[in-house]
């Protein structure tokens, strides 16, 4: 029995792959810009109401707009009823958070608003709920998978992240310990996704600092808006310290950990069978 010989491939030429590359990366960005529809919405409202006038308060036509967004993503079927609860979700425990910050002077409202609890804007939750609907509409948009992923010891490590957030006030800060406690738990948790019909992967502790570092560019855009402010803004406008990407990045993780609990009872959560990084997604 004979069998045929196959010709070795042609080489790719440079210019090939950084065509490759560049229509990568201009997918990969463009898919990130529909998954982060519920926070450019949420941008365009504070750009609008900063600078038209309104017959409401500010923080008032913040909190129309916030539920606004929330209702029209779900009716047009960009989110589903179970992703606008865990959205939802992460919205109070995001206004939790603010409450318990603003008493404590970490950060102001300046604005007017009459439905604000201690002086907290109802709508300043919806600024978390976009986080957990970008990592929604990214799991679905880049058929996200996860492999090596613990739910328990991420969940409560998490948990504690969020935790530290008012303990440190009264005891030691701890998100260091925090901090390397994750890295060490995640050294073997990968995220697959797919670009075009490229299969790709990232550790998922890499993808907890990328969206942190893009949060931190949109905190600059909402304090620079007057949407809120910290203390060393008050009297004019500047950039907000590079520090708090570590305090997004530990954020992140507890709305992760929340939308990952959801895709586990949805089935969507770990690998697919034989799921690995190619160049070309094909059969496995």
């Amino acid at each position: 029995m004979t069998s045929e010989s196959r010709a070795p491939a042609p080489p790719v030429s440079w210019r090939a792959r950084a065509w490759r590359v560049w229509t990568l990366l201009w997918a990969f960005a463009l898919t990130n810009l529909v998954s982060l529809t519920f926070a450019i919405a949420l941008f365009i409202a504070m750009a609008a109401t900063d600078y038209i006038d309104l017959p409401i308060p500010r923080y008032d036509a913040l909190l129309i707009a916030g539920v606004a967004i929330t209702v029209g993503m779900w009716a047009t079927g960009m989110e589903t009823l179970r992703e606008v609860g865990v959205v939802l979700l992460f919205h109070l425990l995001g206004l939790v958070m603010e409450i318990f910050k603003v008493q404590q002077g970490s950060w102001t409202y300046p604005d007017e608003g009459t439905l604000m609890v201690w002086g907290v804007p109802l709508y300043s939750g919806f600024m978390y709920a976009a986080v957990g609907s970008y990592i929604c509409q990214a799991w679905r948009r880049f058929d996200l998978r996860v492999t090596g992923y613990r739910p328990l010891p991420l969940t409560l490590l998490a948990i504690a992240a969020y935790l530290n957030f008012f303990t440190h006030h009264w005891i030691w800060d701890l998100r260091w310990i925090i901090a390397a406690l994750f890295i060490l738990e995640m050294r073997r948790t990968w995220v697959y996704y797919t670009v075009k019909d490229a299969r790709l992967r990232m550790p998922l502790a890499i993808a907890f600092v990328l969206i942190a570092f893009f949060l931190w560019i949109a905190e600059n855009m909402g304090t620079f808006l007057g949407a809120w402010q910290y203390p060393d803004q008050a009297s004019f406008w500047q950039a907000v310290h590079v520090g708090k990407l570590g305090s997004w990045a530990l954020l992140v993780t507890l709305s992760f950990v929340i939308i990952a609990t959801l895709k586990q009872y949805e089935g969507t959560l770990y690998g697919h069978p034989g799921d690995r990084a190619t160049v070309t997604r094909g059969p496995a």
